[in-house]
């Protein structure tokens, strides 16, 4: 892992939480963005070269759903930057961390994306990321 990249919290409602972050964090959102494929809207801010990004679900079968139904609003993961996520699931693989997913995808904020299972990482859900 290279940096923490961004931490990801689960919304209900992303126009109200846009407002909250922006008047917490003096400065407003860069970019909302939508990815189909996990049922998700986001919404990014940069603090300090640090990025919090919002995930409100558009689907209410999404994992952001099930989330904010089980455990509500709030911290959802950590994102970490490395240079090769591909690789980066094999090395996480033979230390005994179970990834989520086998194949990276594509996520929000051009980012090649994978996710490290909680039950395997002390219970945080953990992103390793990749720039596209």
């Amino acid at each position: 892992m290279e940096k923490l990249e961004h931490i990801g919290i689960a919304v209900k409602n992303m126009e109200q939480s846009n407002a909250l972050f922006a008047s917490l964090l003096g400065q407003a959102h860069y970019k909302i963005e939508t990815v189909d494929s996990e049922g998700v809207r986001t919404s990014f801010f940069n603090i300090g070269g640090v990025k919090i990004e919002l995930l409100e679900a558009t689907k209410n079968d999404s994992p952001i759903a099930r989330f904010i139904e089980k455990k509500g609003e709030g911290i959802h993961h950590l994102a970490f930057s490395v240079s090769d996520v591909a690789e980066s699931i094999e090395q996480y693989k033979k230390k005994g961390f179970e990834v989520i997913s086998e194949l990276p995808k594509r996520g929000a904020d051009d980012k090649i994306i994978c996710f490290l299972h909680p039950k395997s990482t002390g219970g945080v859900l953990i992103e390793l990321c990749q720039d596209i």
